[in-house]
């Protein structure tokens, strides 16, 4: 009785999902709105991609930059611990990764400003 409720349940949650409207309409926003995000909200983004991106391409001196996950990883393999220089070795690797998705954000930001408000 439980697997008959439980596939009853099964195909009611699927039908529900194939039943929803996928399409999206544009989001539209109000001038007031444009010019906050132009002003106060893109500036912020832009300074954080600009020091995160900093940070990630610091020296051996910069916690968090690659070179110094990759030093720590080094000491900590010294030190015999394999597992937290493994650990720190998959940070760093997916460091590459996020430099990627800065920098799309950087476009996209860009693009908006292009758009919307005006010469950077």
């Amino acid at each position: 009785m439980a697997v008959v409720g439980t596939v009853a349940l099964g195909f009611t949650s699927t039908g529900v999902a194939a039943a929803q409207d996928t399409s999206y309409a544009p989001i539209t926003i109000s001038p007031e709105q444009v010019k906050q995000l132009c002003e106060q909200r893109a500036p912020k983004v832009e300074d954080r991609i600009q020091r995160l991106t900093t940070r990630i391409n610091g020296g051996p001196e910069a916690a968090g930059s690659t070179a110094w996950l990759q030093a720590q990883a080094r000491k900590a393999r010294d030190a015999g611990n394999t597992a937290r220089a493994e650990r720190l070795d998959r940070r760093a690797a997916r460091r590459g990764d996020q430099l990627t998705k800065l920098g799309d954000a950087q476009r996209r930001v860009d693009t908006f400003q292009t758009n919307h408000c005006g010469a950077k």
